[in-house]
């Protein structure tokens, strides 16, 4: 009896990890696909990427180093080692995108309802997340 009550609590003590981890890969997945995208519409100059940037006062030319760092951030993020760099993609992502949430709030640019500053804020969050459920092996 008591070697069933021991494989229990080793089933419950091994479960807890794959469900970080689950958590961890949806959310960075989640957080990747976004940013990728986002940048790769900056560098092309996608949709409405322009006015973004536009209408908030910044010259057109950010778009290149915007979207050029997003995607080095997320490459950074996604591959294997590299823990320091991984810890700088994490913040390059969190200052990028409240400060993206911070540029069209003080311009009064906030879009409908509001998501012009509710979207860079809920990647911010993604990053956040992405940042804190990273496994050990991800860490410094």
């Amino acid at each position: 009896m008591s070697m069933t009550i021991a494989n229990e609590k080793n089933a419950k003590v091994e479960s807890r990890p794959v469900g970080r981890l689950a958590a961890y890969w949806t959310v960075t997945i989640i957080l990747a696909f976004s940013i990728t995208l986002s940048g790769i519409g900056q560098l092309m100059r996608y949709g409405g990427n322009v006015d973004l940037v536009t209408d908030i006062g910044f010259p057109l030319y950010i778009t290149n180093i915007l979207g050029a760092w997003k995607l080095l951030g997320v490459i950074a993020i996604v591959m294997p080692g590299l823990p320091r760099l991984k810890e700088w993609a994490y913040s390059g992502i969190f200052f990028l995108m409240t400060g993206a949430a911070l540029s069209h709030a003080f311009a009064n640019d906030y879009g409908d309802y509001g998501f012009n500053i509710i979207l860079p804020l809920f990647y911010a969050a993604l990053g956040i997340a992405s940042w804190a459920l990273r496994p050990k092996s991800r860490r410094l």
